[in-house]
């Protein structure tokens, strides 16, 4: 029986694989394959696209950490929709010290969705995204671990973004909440979280019900930002 070579590892090699996997990504577009289907057997895709048995191996190696497809033997490539988890897992920055500069990019990128969005907010708001907001900021006053206050404030935040009704937001942030979560907790480490934050959150959201641009963009702006000077 022929042994295969490993696996090359060239850059020549690599661009190969990576063609390979746009090829494939191609071709579930043109043949609307979805969730579920079978992609063609590794001799197929051989034969389609004239490569090695070894580039098609890899290529799906690629694609199933991306979370497109899955693969097991005897079985072949069967398309999924894992790319979310797999988008969560590499932000997941469980092994990363949040620096000032990250703290500084992630609030400032808050800034521009909580802040900057006051107008369309005061459209959409109504009394349901107002109650949502309260129970997470109680939830938050009664925590008994900085973790679970965590958790109850950035429930908070999301439920101020849900206000907008943009599904793609709300996306962006699941994915980001491990480092919201880690500055979260940090900031609380160094306040009392049962007193400023809730007393901030209820700022926010007297403002928010009185449509009063100036004093929820400056009351929240001031809660996005008291954090700074704990991130040395």
């Amino acid at each position: 029986m022929a042994i295969e070579a490993p696996l090359k590892t060239s850059p020549q090699a690599r661009s190969a694989v990576e063609r390979l996997v746009l090829e494939i990504r191609a071709m579930i577009d043109s043949e609307v394959l979805r969730v579920g289907d079978a992609l063609p057997t590794e001799r197929e895709l051989c034969e389609r696209f004239s490569t090695s048995r070894n580039t098609v191996r890899e290529a799906m190696r690629m694609l199933k950490a991306y979370g497109v497809v899955d693969v097991r033997p005897k079985v072949g490539a069967t398309i999924i929709d894992n790319r979310m988890a797999r988008a969560l897992d590499l932000f997941s920055f469980n092994t990363i010290e949040v620096s000032r500069k990250t703290f500084a990019d992630i609030q400032g990128f808050r800034t521009l969705i909580e802040v900057n969005s006051v107008d369309a907010m005061f459209d959409k708001v109504t009394d349901d995204h107002l109650e949502t907001l309260n129970a997470a900021n109680s939830a938050m006053g009664s925590a008994e671990t900085i973790a679970a206050a965590s958790e109850a404030d950035f429930n908070f935040h999301v439920g101020l973004v849900s206000i907008l009704d943009n599904a793609a937001l709300i996306e962006i942030y699941r994915i980001m909440k491990p480092v919201i979560i880690r500055i979260m907790e940090k900031g609380k480490s160094r306040q009392d979280f049962r007193t400023s934050t809730v007393e901030q959150h209820n700022s926010v959201v007297e403002a928010l019900q009185m449509r009063d641009r100036i004093s929820y963009q400056y009351s929240l702006q001031y809660h996005l930002n008291i954090g700074f000077n704990t991130f040395g």
